[in-house]
This record gives structure tokens, sequence and C-alpha cells, in this order.
């Protein structure tokens, strides 16, 4: 039998009135694990929530990777580039590529009756997928391109949309300028809102044979090609491996071509998402310490309220680590109890706000409507795991009072 174990399950579950001072620590120090563990996963939840919906944003405009020419700037008046057959086999070919597709951009501004607006057209084919606009489609839907001439449809954002006054089906006309103005009507087949307000407010989705001709392109001609792949976690290596595909190498026309990712592309955004898991540290920290800090207390208050327990066991011929392991397991079962209650706690939260969106955000701040949730079983077996050994070693030190307790003054403590 295990005896510390056995008495600690004792002294736990069997309880004592007479001891009126450790109760109230000892609920404290549960509570301080419960809360400290539920402010941990949602914090963990929320961060991980926001930067899965911002990146997926900005992968839903850009990709993952795109190519274009090498010296093309950093505007959206690309030079042409003629993508090979064999230089799209060879990048389909590269593990972890999902899609390709090719775009072709151009600035222009849009001229209502109430106002004008400075937007890009981006030139999409029938390779497109439409899958991230689709899902964020307030009104109509995506264009379809057929084999004859060029569509006049496009697809706009709500924010443009409010701007200029227009509804789905209404058509206006985009001036573009070059060597000379060019207009063109479009008509609108649809609005999007993805609440990413730097991206809503510029692009609009045509017909990339519309933006060739804008451009005096031939139908070969695009700006570049884009690649979505399967995991974002593999961006970096399933970069290095497209560059190493189209460094040095040429189009038919002798441009080079040129590979980025969509981190390359936005720097300063992923850098900002990056500053979000040095924050989930220093709140894991300062959760860890506090609830470290209460437990600490509780088992110092338990073991003085126990020093006639621990001395008539001394006197029994029980050695001090026998009775550190007794409080030790005494304090897994607190332990255990407030990472119960901090995991029905956090998780509540998470589920409710994840299916109701119960806490609001303001988007055009934000990028999102409401509080963003993703949590999956790994980060939570992980968050408990690691709160449980932490609190566990934490109050191994403490325990350490109990070898400087001596039995006969022990035994006459009141």
């Amino acid at each position: 039998m295990n005896l510390p174990f056995f008495i600690a399950k004792r002294i736990h579950f069997g309880g004592d009135s007479k001891l009126r001072v450790s109760k109230p620590a000892v609920r404290i120090a549960m509570w301080g694990i419960a809360i400290g563990l539920a402010v941990m996963i949602i914090t963990v939840a929320i961060v991980m929530g926001f930067k899965q919906e911002v990146r997926n944003k900005v992968v839903g405009f850009g990709s993952h990777i795109q190519i274009t020419r090498f010296d093309n700037n950093s505007t959206y008046e690309m030079r042409p580039l003629l993508i090979s057959d064999s230089m799209t086999r060879a990048l389909s070919a590269v593990p972890g590529v999902k899609h390709l597709q090719k775009f072709a951009t151009k600035a222009g501004i849009i001229k209502t009756e109430d106002d004008f607006q400075g937007v890009v057209f981006k030139g999409v084919d029938r390779q497109f997928d439409w899958q991230f606009f689709t899902q964020n489609m307030v009104e109509g839907k995506p264009f379809s391109a057929n084999d004859t001439a060029p569509s006049n449809q496009v697809v706009i954002s709500k924010k443009i949309a409010d701007i200029l006054h227009l509804k789905l089906h209404d058509g206006f006309i985009a001036y573009f300028i070059q060597d000379r103005i060019k207009a063109k009507k479009f008509i609108v087949s649809g609005i999007y809102s993805t609440n990413f307000g730097q991206y809503d407010k510029l692009f609009i989705l045509a017909d990339m044979r519309a933006v060739q001709r804008l451009n005096d392109w031939q139908p070969k001609e695009v700006s570049g090609m884009e690649i979505v792949i399967d995991d974002f976690n593999r961006l970096d290596s399933v970069g290095e491996m497209v560059y190493g595909k189209v460094a040095n190498r040429f189009d038919e026309n002798g441009a080079p071509y040129y590979s980025q990712t969509i981190k390359d592309i936005n720097p300063q955004l992923f850098a900002w998402l990056g500053l979000f898991d040095m924050n989930v540290w220093v709140i894991l920290g300062l959760m860890m310490a506090v609830s470290g800090f209460v437990m600490i207390s509780g088992l110092l208050i338990l073991i003085l309220e126990r020093t006639n327990m621990i001395g008539i066991l001394k006197a029994l011929g029980t050695t001090n680590w026998t009775v550190r392991k007794i409080f030790l397991y005494h304090s897994c079962f607190l332990i255990g109890k407030g990472m119960f209650w901090g995991n029905l706690i956090g998780l509540t939260f998470c589920l409710v706000q994840e299916y109701t969106g119960l806490i609001p955000l303001d988007a055009s701040n934000y990028y999102v409507s409401s509080v963003p949730i993703l949590l999956t079983i790994p980060t939570v077996l992980l968050l408990n795991l690691g709160v449980f050994v932490l609190s566990t070693f934490i109050l191994v030190a403490p325990s350490y009072l109990i070898t400087k307790i001596n039995p006969s003054s022990a035994i006459r403590y009141e």
C-alpha cells in the first residue's frame, strides 16, 4: 500500500472541521489554479484564432507564394511575364504545392456621380480558386469567364460599394491612365466583405482577359502566378523549393522569374503577428507565477496546521521524504481540482464565443467582427501538462520545511 498517498487522500477527502484556517486557504489555492489555467486557455485560443484569421485573409488576397518578374517595382503596374508550360509543371511537382493560378493587375480610378476611388483590378481566369471570396460573399456571386469575349463583370468589396454607393448589378466606369487615358464599363456581379480594410478598399476581381487588354498585353502575358500550398507551417520550406525552381530562369522574352512568399510581401504584418507570441508567453508566465504563489501559501498553511501530525509520524519512524510526499500528494489533489474547474471555465468560454460571437470587435481596427477562437486538443493537453508539472515542481522546495520540524516540539504543538 502507498502510505503517503493513503494518508493524503484521507486528509484531502476526509476533511477536518477543526482546521478553520486551512479550508479557506485550500479553496483560494484551488481557485488560483483554476483561474490561472482558464486565463491561459482563453489567451492562447484568442491569440491563435486572431493570427489565423488575419493570416488567412492575407493569403486569400495574395496566396502563399507569388511568381513575378524580378525587375518589377512595388506598385501594381507590373511588367508582363510569360510563364511556360514547363515552368508550370515544375512548380506543380514541388511537394506541398496544392494549386496554381495566374493573375494580372491594373491600377485604375472608379468615377461615379457621387464620388471616385482609386482601386486595383486583379484579373483572374477559370483556374482561380474562389473559395476565400465565396466564403466572404455578402451579395451576388463570382462571375464566370466564358470562352468567347472577356467578361465585363466584376466582384467588388462592400467597402468600395459603400464609398461609391454601388449595388448589385450596377454599372460603373473605370478610368486607366497609361500612355493615354482608357475608360471601360464594368457591372457588379458580387460583393464581398472580409473586414480587412486595407485590402477591401483596394481590390476588385475582374476577368483576366479584360485586364490584359487594358495593359495592351498578349493573351499569354500575365503579371504573375500565385501558388497555394497545403500547410502554412511549411511555407518557408516550400518557398525555398519554389525559389530553387525559378532562380536564374528566364521566360521566352528574357524576363527573369522571381518568387516571394506572403511573408516576404507583407513583412510588417507578419512581424506584428509575431509579437503576439511574446505577449502569450508573458501572460502564461504571470499566470503561473500567481498560481504558484497561491499554491505555496496554501501548502505552508497546511504544513503549519498539520505540525502535530507531522511530529507523530516522525516519532513513529516515518522519514522526512515520506511525510513530504503526503503533502505533495495532497497538493496534487488540489491542483487536479483547480485544473478541472479551469478547463471547464476556459473551454466553455471558448465554445460559447466560437459559436455565438458573444464578444464583438470593431472590424475596422481588429480586422475581425468578433473575438476569434482557435483551440486544438494538443494545445489544451500541453497547457494542462505544463500547469500540472510546473505547479507540482514549484511545491517541492516549500515542502522542505517539513525536514526542519522537530518531533518532540511538534507533538506538543497546538
